[in-house]
């Protein structure tokens, strides 16, 4: 079987001085090897192309067989590291903590494994008779929900 340590090597050795950064690496028993990477202004085509050549050349068939996939990490996707949080502040993400409660609202900022969403929602106001629409931060750790995404608009 293929060592996942190796790979990540080889895909660490092609991304020093690229602004690209690695998402995952996943190696299932048949030695299928995908290697998902991103970058802050999209992943071009020629570039995983370019990739999946650097690794196949420091890789040997000889040794064991695989199959190699090497793309970037889908739009729609869960954030898998924390990059990709730091890429997406200022946009729309969707939120689903660990109680299961489901949020939407504009990714603020990032500190460490921390990030803040403000999300828009009614919040009753001392003296008035109704609620009142605002945006309420929301401040949740990586580690501790169950995922986050960037929300696709087409507005």
């Amino acid at each position: 079987m293929i060592d996942k340590a190796v790979v990540k090597k080889l895909v660490s050795e092609w991304l020093e001085g690229k602004e690209y950064f690695l998402v995952d690496i996943q190696i299932s028993s048949e030695n299928k090897i995908v290697v998902e990477i991103d970058h802050a202004d999209g992943v071009w085509i020629e570039d995983c192309v370019e990739l999946s050549k650097y690794i196949e050349e420091h890789l040997s068939r000889d040794e064991a067989d695989y199959e190699l996939e090497v793309g970037s990490a889908g739009l729609g996707q869960p954030f898998k590291v924390a990059q990709q949080y730091i890429n997406f502040i200022g946009k729309e993400v969707e939120v689903l903590d660990k109680e299961g409660k489901k949020v939407k609202g504009l990714l603020k900022s990032v500190d460490g494994d921390d990030f803040i969403v403000a999300v828009n929602e009614k919040v009753r106001i001392e003296g008035k008779k109704r609620p009142v629409k605002m945006d309420v931060d929301h401040k949740y750790n990586m580690k501790e929900v169950k995922y986050t995404k960037y929300v696709i608009s087409f507005k």
